[in-house]
């Protein structure tokens, strides 16, 4: 490829730093960002959330509407839609891509938990049949790629894993160990996109990826060191942008191993940990401490934060434990996501004094995701990004048995509160019950919340027609390049 332009990745090509390589490719498999900051681009869903305030949008479905009694969804399709491949898009391909997900009990099988039916009642309409009232269908369908809508046939007919045939503005064209690399679809359905094509670049240093965007290597980052946010707001050299997200980080434990699965041993470590002082190093001032996942501005923030770092009560609960000190704790980190490891070293320092020796075991981020599924881990931590209903917060994390509960918590009291939420179309009712949920989840430490970041970009001046989101999508479509 061309490698002209300012050192980017031809002309009209806008090369953009990311920490980390995806994973793969296949929308409902995988659950990394990574690979979603990818997807983002080249695939579409039936709504979208507005890049403003996060409410579901028209995207592959035109419009839609709900029954009376709330137990059928009608989708109106957008006509005149091609895949990448060519085909062109219809009814068939949503009951396919939906049913796959559910079929084959895919990581996304949880958002159909009240689905009983999707059917195709002609080419351009979809019916979807709930066996409950589900108020948040359109965020479950639509809240990010992972519920991408796929040609028919498409997983039989193409390795997924390494290729992508979507209806979103840019094709998968290339991807290696440095780079993946998307081509503008001039058949686009929104209309051909301003720029011929993205090049995703793995920097996994922030410093360095700033210093290709100050250099002109790349145009855009979202790898930008937290310590010189502040610096960088009066630098004319980029154009630096903060918003708060919706994302929300966290450590989590292993049931499974000993002793962690004693309840008060996970106390006690979360009662020895200082928020503040994990969130200000991992973030400086781009985060705010929260123990309870869901970020403060949001109506469903439940302001409850019943650990306060002291290092007596810690040592004992720890005694009321029974557990012998002092306890090795591997904690799994990824240098791919820095901030976890910095995270992790303090604390490792914080657990220190209670006689918790924390071993933090920095992978890379594909080690990182096999080991959190095979479960070899005393505990790891990372982030959930991306979230727009407390459904997305809470439920797959910490119902039994759940697709992201690697930690092994079950509590029938909770499963019963998400189900009940997960169906609630009262808004008040259904925060009440996420409140009791999270309570719940908080006082067990199935997840020991840390801090919502906010979200930090940055790119060349004179670069146009980019948004930054609180569901941190990344979204090139619209951009032109200086």
């Amino acid at each position: 490829m061309d490698t002209g332009g300012g050192g980017g990745g031809g002309d009209n090509v806008l090369v953009a730093a990311v920490s980390a390589q995806p994973d793969q490719f296949d929308p409902h498999v995988t659950s990394a960002y990574p690979s979603f900051q990818v997807l983002e681009n080249v695939y579409d869903t039936l709504a979208v959330p507005d890049a403003e305030d996060l409410t579901m949008q028209p995207s592959l479905a035109e419009s839609w509407e709900t029954s009376e009694d709330g137990l059928t969804w009608t989708f109106t399709l957008r006509e005149g839609v091609t895949f990448h491949d060519g085909s062109e898009f219809d009814a068939a391909d949503v009951v396919y891509s939906y049913n796959r997900i559910i079929d084959e009990e895919l990581n996304n099988a949880y958002r159909f938990a009240t689905v009983e039916n999707v059917e195709a009642v002609d080419p351009q309409t979809v019916e979807i049949t709930v066996s409950q009232p589900t108020p948040n269908l359109p965020a479950l369908i639509g809240g990010f790629k992972g519920m991408a809508i796929l040609p028919e046939g498409a997983a039989e007919e193409y390795d997924l894993t390494t290729e992508a045939v979507g209806t979103g503005p840019f094709t998968l064209e290339s991807s290696d160990a440095s780079r993946t690399e998307l081509a503008a679809y001039e058949d686009y359905w929104g209309g051909a996109p301003g720029i011929d094509g993205v090049e995703f670049r793995y920097i996994t240093e922030p410093a360095a990826a700033l210093t290709a965007l100050e250099n002109g290597e790349v145009q855009w980052t979202d790898n930008v060191p937290p310590q010189q946010i502040e610096s960088l707001e009066g630098d004319d050299a980029v154009e630096l942008a903060t918003t708060p997200s919706v994302d929300y980080w966290y450590m989590s434990m292993n049931y499974a191993r000993e002793p962690f699965g004693n309840p008060q041993v996970r106390q006690a470590i979360a009662t020895a940990i200082d928020r503040g002082a994990v969130t200000e190093a991992a973030r400086f001032g781009a985060a705010q401490p929260n123990q309870t996942a869901i970020p403060e501005d949001s109506f469903y923030y439940y302001d409850y934060a019943p650990y306060d770092a002291n290092v007596q009560e810690a040592q004992s609960l720890l005694q009321q434990a029974g557990v012998q000190t002092p306890i090795t704790m591997g904690l799994m980190v990824t240098d791919e996501f820095p901030e976890t490891v910095t995270a992790a070293q303090v604390i490792a320092s914080q657990l220190e004094p209670i006689g918790i020796t924390v071993d933090v075991q920095t992978v890379d981020f594909a080690t990182w995701l096999d080991r959190q599924a095979q479960g070899d881990f005393d505990a790891f931590m990372l982030g959930w990004l991306g979230n727009i209903d407390p459904f997305d917060f809470y439920h797959a994390q910490h119902i039994t048995d759940g697709s992201s509960n690697f930690q092994g918590y079950s509590n029938p009291q909770v499963d019963e509160l998400l189900n009940s939420a997960a169906t609630e179309t009262d808004e008040a009712a259904r925060k009440d019950l996420y409140d009791q949920a999270a309570k719940l989840i908080v006082d067990d430490v199935s997840y020991l919340y840390l801090y919502n970041p906010d979200v930090v970009q940055a790119w060349a001046p004179g670069l146009s027609g980019y948004e930054i989101r609180a569901d941190k999508a990344i979204n090139f479509e619209g951009v032109e390049l200086p």
